[in-house]
């Protein structure tokens, strides 16, 4: 790669690792595991970025980070820790200061399997259409209004139990 196309790279990584890292946080709910997604997609980004067109940069890493994280939650992500006498160090604030309410919603999308909540994530928190999040994940729109459907049906059914729980003071 040429030293512009370098420079070029890592502006673009500067400018979008923030946003890629909690757009990933939000479809697994551990910021290492979203660190470790969005590495992922900036090396596999590296080794196509002068084969790829600049407009499809963003789609691309969002499709690489999804994958990336249905795929560990299919094998198992916890199977790959290792064991070290050394913490590392915190790259990403361990959230003490979340309200009430992100904690409620980040419990809620964390019991969606991961496709659902991929979809959550794209359509409503990134505010992507139908048709983006479909070519994202690669599939069909049916698929996309489906789970969208599923997971929404979901998530109002966990927050009227809540609801109800809050105003009565006991479940019901």
């Amino acid at each position: 790669m040429r030293d512009h196309q370098e420079a070029e790279f890592r502006d673009y990584v500067a400018a979008h690792a923030d946003r890629l890292r909690r757009f990933a946080y939000l479809c697994c709910g551990d910021w290492h595991r979203a660190e470790d997604a969005v590495q992922t997609a900036f090396v596999r980004l590296y080794d196509v970025w002068t084969k790829t067109s600049a407009t499809s940069y963003d789609h691309y890493v969002r499709r690489i980070v999804t994958n990336v994280l249905i795929d560990e939650h299919r094998r198992g992500w916890f199977r790959r820790e290792r064991v070290s006498e050394a913490l590392p160090e915190r790259s990403v604030p361990d959230g003490a200061q979340r309200s009430v309410e992100t904690l409620t919603i980040m419990d809620a999308l964390a019991k969606l399997p991961p496709r659902q909540r991929a979809v959550v994530v794209l359509r409503y928190w990134e505010d992507l259409s139908v048709e983006q999040v479909s070519e994202i994940l690669r599939c069909s729109t049916g698929t996309v209004k489906s789970q969208s459907a599923r997971a929404l049906q979901t998530l109002r059914a966990q927050f009227a139990g809540s609801t109800q729980v809050e105003t009565t003071g006991r479940p019901s």
